[in-house]
């Protein structure tokens, strides 16, 4: 993976393969979490959330659909 494979800085429209491309561009040292951020107007929450739904779920669980079902399941485990 390199910077090129990142989605465009522009990007509005975060599918589920952009948001895992911008986690694991982070993760591989292509950018750092700020850059990340800045680049594409995240918060650091957001990539945060990114980065668990990914830990957790897979890369599925970033699709917006799941997040009600994934949210609720966790919401019971505690």
């Amino acid at each position: 993976m390199t910077i090129h494979d990142l989605p465009p800085p522009n990007t509005t429209r975060w599918v589920v393969r952009r948001k895992a491309q911008v986690v694991f561009g982070v993760q591989a040292g292509l950018l750092s979490l700020e850059d990340a951020c800045r680049r594409y107007n995240l918060t650091s929450e957001e990539f945060a959330s990114w980065e668990r739904l990914i830990e957790r779920h897979g890369i599925r669980g970033l699709r917006v659909t799941r997040l009600k079902e994934y949210r609720k399941s966790e919401g019971q485990a505690g």
